[in-house]
């Protein structure tokens, strides 16, 4: 905090993303004086609406999952996400599953409901089996939030942190999803339910590293929201948190670039030519658009773009947005549909970037759980459809979907044929295409266009192995001095929780920076602390710490006690030898 007489920090935040207005926050109540720049009319950027006639439209994320770091986000802002105005809608199904054979599996959080589904398909042993997994994917959960999305990885040692070496192993990130899942799961239908849920990553699950089994996970035993009123009630809410803090937003003003002072940077410049200056400056557009874009081209900056260049990019989407004049019933809010050529279909979108023949794709359809989404007696329905991202970058170069807007018309029209037939044939609804009222199409073009998306790749570079951690662009811009960066392509990643926690990482590492005192809990440590967080102070609440000797830990022991009586038992012979 500045002190009585002393100007405060100023900083300057490019995008109003919901990583940017989660900093800005942060950065306010930390005692700087904040600015947003925003070049559209709304905040959000993906994480925004849009409206047609009473009908409401998410226009990115409509999967609210890992509640505990958007609940982490408000308390570090001194108040809940209840009492800022969000109001949190629980899915009663997380999603239905539906196959080209006509085969339906209802995604639930109710342990007995899975039982009886996964049974069906592969009996008893398979129930086992998925306790197992769920075992694991726990595991990945736990150890992701607690050392990796709470811990910045600015540089190449920090992956020898002890406490990371100690469980990196248990990630299995040298595994994919799909194989991983393959030694729980026998069937092949049961392996796609529960490998499909890394295309929220932007990523194919034979390729994905294992440890996004925590997706599911956190479906499983979290649950699926929706917060009433659409998924940007929650950057509403921080916005409005923020601007008590005192942060002012300035909407439709593009930046230009960011200005510079030798290997420092000062402030920004706007598309109208008005300079502003700030010790800060945090850019949340997206980082390969702004290295080849905003930041000064030096040597430094330059050779870092272009190698930003040839890092593999997420895929992209041809998003619908429809206005039903019905309710179709068949639908519930979430509703996947898998490709019967499963595998094809994502090499078509990751390794060809291109449409498959039969894609996969998500229908949501808000309205299900809150009405407020459509007119009395009508449904909003929204589908995602993954592509691969465009051939070319505004910076230039690459491979993949063309860039001419007059292919896509087709393009799009092929998509939107293929959807409806498919929909119709598997949940035996009434032709959507005879129920549409009104229409908006988002393309990899609209995506590139609207919100300055390198290749229009709509979850920022891609989340392999080597582009995560240490590997991934890092949160201090590179060769430049007070300059940041928050959002999908910079560390931890791409999701709107993710981002959030990232927006943590980044602030702190600013604070820290220039000696400046962290005004939050730092960090998380997945414990349960019997000192602050117990229910009561009854003995029943009292939290001991015990030890616990599972299945593992007992075979190990009996192996141990085998070796030594086997050593005692052979030792007369052994000695005979020797003699």
């Amino acid at each position: 905090m500045a002190t009585l007489g002393e100007k405060p920090k100023t900083a300057i935040v490019v995008g109003a993303g919901a990583g940017g207005v989660s900093l800005a926050a942060r950065l306010a109540k930390a005692g700087f004086s904040v600015t947003v720049l925003e070049k559209n009319s709304f905040t959000g950027g993906r994480c925004s609406l849009m409206h047609h006639d009473g009908h409401r439209f998410d226009q990115g994320p409509s999967l609210f999952l890992l509640p505990q770091l958007f609940h982490e986000t408000f308390r570090d802002l001194d108040t809940t996400m209840a009492d800022a105005g969000v109001d949190l809608l629980r899915c009663e199904t997380n999603y239905n599953i539906w196959f080209h054979d006509g085969e339906l599996f209802r995604h639930s959080s109710d342990l007995a409901a899975m039982k009886s589904q996964i049974e069906r398909w592969e009996g008893k042993d398979g129930f086992e089996r998925y306790l197992q997994w769920l075992k694991e994917a726990h595991v990945h959960y736990e150890v992701s939030v607690r050392d990796v999305l709470h811990k910045n990885f600015s540089k190449l040692y920090n992956l020898a942190r002890p406490r990371f070496v100690r469980h990196v192993v248990n990630l299995h990130p040298l595994e994919s999803i799909w194989s991983r899942a393959s030694r729980y799961f026998w069937s092949e239908r049961l392996r796609r339910v529960f490998t499909f849920a890394v295309m929220y990553m932007g990523m194919s699950p034979f390729d994905a590293p294992a440890t996004y089994s925590l997706l599911q996970y956190t479906e499983f035993a979290e649950g699926i929201w929706y917060p009433r009123g659409g998924f940007h009630t929650v950057v509403a809410a921080l916005v409005r948190i923020g601007e008590r803090l005192g942060v002012k937003y300035r909407l439709n003003t593009p930046v230009r670039r960011v200005l510079t002072d030798g290997q420092k940077a000062t402030g920004v410049v706007l598309e109208n030519g008005e300079s502003l200056s700030a010790d800060v400056v945090v850019v949340n557009a997206d980082l390969v658009y702004a290295y080849g874009n905003l930041l000064p081209q030096t040597p430094t900056v330059t050779n870092y773009s272009k190698s930003l260049q040839k890092r593999e990019a997420s895929c992209s989407s041809i998003s619908f947005y429809w206005c039903l004049d019905r309710k179709i019933p068949e639908l519930s809010t979430h509703n996947i549909f898998l490709a019967e050529e499963y595998r094809e279909s994502f090499d078509a979108i990751f390794k060809r970037h291109s449409l498959p023949d039969e894609p996969s794709f998500y229908v949501n359809v808000p309205s299900r759980v809150d009405p407020s989404a459509a007119p009395e007696g009508k449904d909003t329905v929204i589908v995602l459809v993954p592509v691969g991202h465009l051939s070319q970058s505004k910076n230039g170069g690459g491979d993949g979907l063309t860039t001419d807007e007059k292919d896509w018309e087709s393009i799009v029209a092929q998509a939107k044929e293929s959807i409806l037939k498919i929909v119709s044939a598997r949940t035996g609804c009434v032709n959507i295409g005879d129920c549409i009222t009104h229409e908006i199409v988002n393309t990899p073009l609209t995506w590139e266009d609207k919100f300055n998306l390198d290749k229009g790749a709509i979850l920022g570079l891609t989340h392999g192995f080597f582009n995560v951690l240490s590997f991934r662009p890092k949160t201090r811009a590179e060769g430049l001095k007070n300059a940041y960066f928050v959002g999908a392509s910079t560390h931890p990643g791409t999701g709107v929780p993710i981002v959030l926690a990232g927006a943590k990482i980044t602030s702190e590492q600013i604070l820290e920076d220039r000696g400046l005192a962290v005004p939050w809990a730092k960090g998380f440590d997945g414990m349960l602390n019997p000192q602050t967080q117990s229910p009561g102070n009854k003995k029943l609440d009292n939290v001991r710490y015990g030890f616990h000797f599972g299945s593992e830990e007992v075979a190990v022991i009996l192996a141990g006690l085998f070796a030594v009586l086997m050593y005692f038992y052979m030792l007369p012979t052994i000695k005979g030898f020797v003699c």
